[in-house]
C-alpha cells in the first residue's frame, strides 16, 4: 500500500486550514478522520467515483454525531486528493476557515416522526415556492408521479429540518441535510437522499440555472 499520494494531500490541505485560522484541534481531528480516508484510497484511480465510494465505507462507521463535520472535510480534502490546482486555488481564495461557526443542528428526532409529520405541517410561501418549482420541472422532464412525489417529499423534509435554523444559508442546509441523512438505514435510501439534498439545493437558493442541474437518471 502505497501512501505517499495521500499523505501529500493531507499535508496539503491541513496547511491551508491552519493557515485560514483552523485551531490545533480542529486540524487533529480532520486529520484522523483523514488518516482513515487515505487508506481506503491508497493505491485507487483518481475517480470521482471511487472517491464517493471511500467515503461511503467510511461513513458506516461513522457514529451520526460526526456525520456532517467529516462530511464536510470530504468535500473540501476532494480537490486535493484529485490534484485539480484550479479548484485548490479557488478554495484558499474564498474559504475562511469559520472559527466562530454557529453550533446550530437540527432538533433530535427520528425519520417516521419526520415522515407521519408530513401529513400535517403547513408550509409557507418561502417554503412552497422551491417545492414547486423542483415538482414543475420533475414532469417537464418526464418524470411520473410517483417519482416526483417521493422527491418532493424528502425535499420537505429538509424544508422541516432548516425551520429553527437561525440562519438559513449553504451551511445551515448542509448542516440540517448531513444530521439527517444518517436517520436512513438502508443504503439506497441514503443514496435517494443525497440525490434530492444536491437537485433541491439549487431550487431553494433560487438558482436561475436549477432545471439543467437535475441528475438524470
Amino acid at each position: 500500500m502505497n501512501l505517499s499520494r495521500e499523505k501529500e494531500a493531507v499535508s496539503a490541505y491541513l496547511k491551508l486550514l491552519q493557515s485560514k485560522g483552523a485551531t490545533s484541534n480542529v486540524l487533529y481531528k480532520r486529520s484522523l478522520f483523514l488518516d482513515q480516508l487515505s487508506i481506503i484510497l491508497a493505491d485507487k484511480a483518481l475517480d470521482t467515483h471511487e472517491y464517493s465510494r471511500a467515503v461511503d465505507a467510511i461513513m458506516e462507521s461513522i457514529p451520526a454525531d460526526d456525520w456532517h463535520v467529516n462530511l464536510n472535510t470530504a468535500r473540501e480534502f476532494y480537490p486535493f486528493w484529485m490534484k485539480d490546482i484550479k479548484a485548490i486555488a479557488a478554495f484558499s481564495l474564498n474559504y475562511g476557515f469559520d472559527v466562530e461557526a454557529i453550533q446550530w443542528k437540527p432538533l433530535a428526532t427520528s425519520l417516521k416522526s419526520l415522515t407521519d409529520s408530513l401529513e400535517h405541517e403547513k408550509f409557507d410561501t418561502s417554503e412552497n415556492w422551491p417545492l414547486k418549482a423542483y415538482s414543475q420541472v420533475m414532469r417537464f422532464e418526464g418524470a411520473d408521479q410517483s417519482y416526483v412525489d417521493t422527491r418532493i417529499k424528502l425535499a420537505k423534509i429538509i424544508l422541516l429540518r432548516l425551520r429553527d435554523a437561525p440562519i438559513k444559508n449553504h451551511k445551515s442546509y448542509r448542516t440540517a441535510a448531513d444530521l439527517t441523512l444518517p436517520l436512513f438505514k438502508i443504503h439506497e435510501a441514503k443514496k435517494l437522499f443525497l440525490s434530492v439534498v444536491r437537485e433541491f439545493y439549487n431550487f431553494w437558493t433560487g438558482n436561475p440555472n436549477a432545471a439543467s442541474m437535475l441528475l438524470k437518471e
